[in-house]
């Protein structure tokens, strides 16, 4: 049974982790994508504001952190921004991901957000059905290097 829960000690080593080598194997990316991974998470959980932002961690019984979701209400505009959705190997199929995004969806509306945003990219076909299945649009499609190497980025939003 995988409970959701906020942040607990390691939490970031363990996201960056995750998410650097999954992007590592899967797409190519380096350095710059786990730097840039690193250093954003850092700086937002130095500033997190539990009435506006959200750090959720799916962990099992034994404390392992098999993926997590975050929501950034800090930037001042009217959608907040769901970042650094991921979920583990070991855990995907299990619908941990699907109870992620509803809780940072649950939170987005009950801190008075307007909807959410997020940018991803072209290809992640698990994550996008999720995102269509909660309501999100695509608004934008463009090429770039954000994540360290080039794709198509794409934006989604979910307002409420």
């Amino acid at each position: 049974n995988i409970e959701i829960e906020g942040y607990g000690p390691g939490a970031l080593g363990v996201m960056v982790t995750m998410q650097a080598a999954y992007y590592a194997c899967e797409w190519g990316f380096g350095l710059a994508f786990e730097t840039k991974i690193a250093s954003e998470m850092a700086e937002f959980l130095n500033r997190i504001d539990e009435t506006t932002d959200m750090f959720a961690l799916g962990r099992d019984p034994s404390g392992s952190i098999l993926g997590g979701i975050t929501i950034d209400g800090g930037e001042g505009g009217e959608l907040a921004h769901l970042r650094w959705f991921m979920v583990s190997d070991a855990a995907r199929g299990r619908g941990l991901g699907r109870r992620l995004i509803a809780h940072a969806v649950d939170f987005t509306r009950e801190a008075g957000h307007a909807g959410l945003y997020l940018w991803t990219f072209k290809g992640l076909d698990p994550a996008r059905r999720l995102y269509d299945d909660f309501g999100f649009s695509l608004v934008e499609e463009v090429s770039g290097e954000t994540w360290g190497r080039e794709v198509v980025e794409q934006r989604f939003e979910l307002r409420f």
